[in-house]
């Protein structure tokens, strides 16, 4: 069988999965964009819903293995346009969990059956991966146009000897080049993980294929061996696509070129305008559809990023044709992803109508700087547009970009570290938690802000003191201070602890003491500040000479009654503030 430019994305799909079925993989659905785990924003590789599998293969469906998944990736979003790299991509890949060779990870590898349920290791997925590319009945892939390269090894971790032996064993792949960590290492998902080498297979210089052997786990700056050994690949479909077909871009295949084409029809004739609608309105309708919300936070933020920047390719007059591509989109992807024919097209309404109204002061805002003949717009007074009106440093250096404006983007962000300096610090005011409102549900949540500080202390260290807090009726945001990363196992043990003592119905008191009373007592307070004569101390749990509370803080209220009235505590999401300072998100689910 050879390909000479007929082979479709569904022919690609079902024939992947159709030989690793052959090879004893189990098909599994795609997993959601969005990912349980905190510490990432969008689901970026197939094995993100496997993750839990390489430690402890018993909770895998199977031993073996396949998928298609799509995958959300906004590192590259400045480079959307070019011939390979795209926002919303598919992701072909086999997965291998428990393999426990030990060493023998080379040419002594023992090789598994092809119909088995049994883990492998390199040596299979490697000679499985060269049969699928150029084997005559699966993609014929001339010989001579695949290439490979290899782990070469660093300080740190040792070369890849063994898939460089593998490689040279199957024969035909003798364009082998070792490369680095940056190229031929995958590092783990989130803040810790498996990762280990990779052989990546490149046709014509394209890489279409990256095998990713995880047998080290990265937890605070250190890699050790795994128990158990995985295999964890992944083959792009539409850059498979390009090299079958003989495309020049990822924009000739058929899940992109109707796109450019009805962008085309509708009166955008600038080329790199067509492929940024169809990358980002296809990308923002797999998000959509996965439950994300435009905002201006988060996962949230990148969706609505995505729609203003097609928007502003699509040119003032034509929003309709947003929506005509959201259609597209439904009609091209029907078969293998019907779940995004639920997507709203009022939320792209919604997003237009709220883009312009932004869209209008920026336009007025350059036009006074064109008219002056001033060329560049100095970081402060981007930051004063986006705080006085919330409009992005990104899209004001695009629309500047036209004008031939420079933006500081350096000085935006050091003006917007000093704003956020400035929050802490009056959230330190009075201790008072960040407190802003005094609805019920801010007062439960700002009960909550005291045991995650003292969960905190107990998880962490007596060091990860509370930095600034920030209350909501939707969430609350905790700052404190920690070196690095909190792992996903320390933030599981603190949502616990919180649950756990709200679970519990501990009581919440106060009493008016002076501060060095209060210091006596044990009650945790910035005693920097200067408090007067009497501060009042809120205690989570029986507090008298018997026994010592839970909790104990220097605070001006107010608070619940009983822990039992807060909610169910959830974690969502922990990050860096500054250096040295650590950010969680949370929210409180009734």
């Amino acid at each position: 069988m050879t390909w000479s430019g007929n082979i479709s994305s569904s022919q690609l799909r079902e024939l992947f999965v159709k030989f690793f079925k052959v090879k004893g993989h189990q098909l599994v659905s795609h997993s959601s964009l969005v990912p349980a785990d905190p510490s990432v924003l969008f689901t970026t590789a197939g094995m993100q819903q496997f993750k839990s599998h390489y430690l402890n293969p018993k909770e895998a469906p199977s031993r073996r293995v396949v998928t298609v998944q799509p995958s959300f990736r906004t590192t590259d979003i400045e480079e959307v346009g070019d011939k390979t790299h795209l926002t919303l991509f598919e992701m072909l890949g086999n997965f291998s969990f428990g393999y426990e060779g030990g060493d023998k990870s080379g040419l002594e590898e023992s090789e598994a059956e092809a119909d088995s349920n049994e883990p492998y290791f390199k040596k299979d997925a490697i000679v499985w991966a060269w049969e699928f590319l150029t084997g005559q009945d699966w993609l014929a892939i001339p010989y001579e146009r695949v290439s490979a390269t290899f782990f070469r090894g660093d300080e740190t971790l040792p070369k890849d000897q063994s898939s460089r032996d593998i490689l040279e064993f199957i024969g035909g792949c003798d364009r082998i080049t070792p490369a680095g960590k940056e190229d031929n290492f995958w590092g783990p998902t989130g803040l810790e993980g498996p990762c280990g080498p990779t052989v990546e297979f490149y046709v014509d210089g394209v890489e279409i294929w990256n095998l990713v052997f995880n047998e080290y786990y990265f937890k605070d700056n250190k890699y050790t061996k795994l128990d158990y050994w995985g295999v964890d690949t992944g083959a792009g479909l539409e850059r498979l696509l390009i090299v079958l077909n003989g495309y020049k871009d990822v924009y000739n295949t058929d899940v992109l070129k109707p796109l450019i084409d009805l962008a085309a029809r509708e009166r955008v004739s600038q080329h790199s305008h067509q492929r940024v609608l169809a990358d980002h309105v296809k990308a923002a309708v797999f998000a959509l559809a996965d439950g994300v919300v435009p905002s201006n936070k988060e996962a949230g933020y990148v969706v609505r990023r995505l729609i203003r920047r097609a928007m502003m390719a699509a040119g003032k007059g034509n929003e309709q044709l947003l929506q005509l591509m959201v259609k597209e989109v439904q009609s091209i992807y029907q078969k293998p992803y019907p779940h995004l024919e639920k997507v709203d097209l009022g939320v792209f309404d919604q997003e237009i109508a709220k883009w312009r109204s932004v869209e209008a002061v920026g336009e007025k805002y350059l036009n006074k700087f064109v008219e002056r003949g001033i060329k560049k717009i100095s970081g402060k007074d981007a930051f004063d547009l986006y705080q006085s009106h919330g409009f992005p440093i990104e899209l004001l250096s695009e629309m500047a970009k036209k004008r031939k404006i420079e933006v500081d983007q350096r000085g935006f962000w050091q003006e917007l570290e000093k704003h956020h300096k400035v929050s802490r610090a009056g959230a330190h005011k009075k201790f008072k938690g960040g407190l802003g409102g005094r609805t019920a549900t801010e007062i439960r949540y700002h009960t909550a802000t005291h045991l995650l500080h003292r969960a905190l202390l107990d998880v962490l260290g007596e060091h990860s003191f509370q930095r600034g807090s920030n209350i909501t009726a939707e969430r609350l945001r905790f700052d404190f201070a920690h070196p690095h990363a909190a792992t996903p196992a320390e933030l599981a043990q603190i949502e616990a602890i919180v649950n756990q003592k709200i679970s519990a119905g501990l009581p919440v008191t106060h009493k008016h003491m002076t501060p060095a009373e209060a210091t006596s007592a044990g009650a945790l307070g910035l005693f920097n500040e200067k408090y007067g004569q009497e501060v009042i101390v809120y205690a989570i749990g029986p507090w008298s000479k018997e026994h010592t509370p839970y909790s104990l803080e220097i605070c001006g209220g107010p608070h619940v009654d009983n822990t039992s009235e807060i909610g169910k505590f959830k974690i969502i999401k922990e990050e860096a503030v500054s250096a040295g300072v650590r950010r969680i998100r949370a929210i409180i689910e009734d």
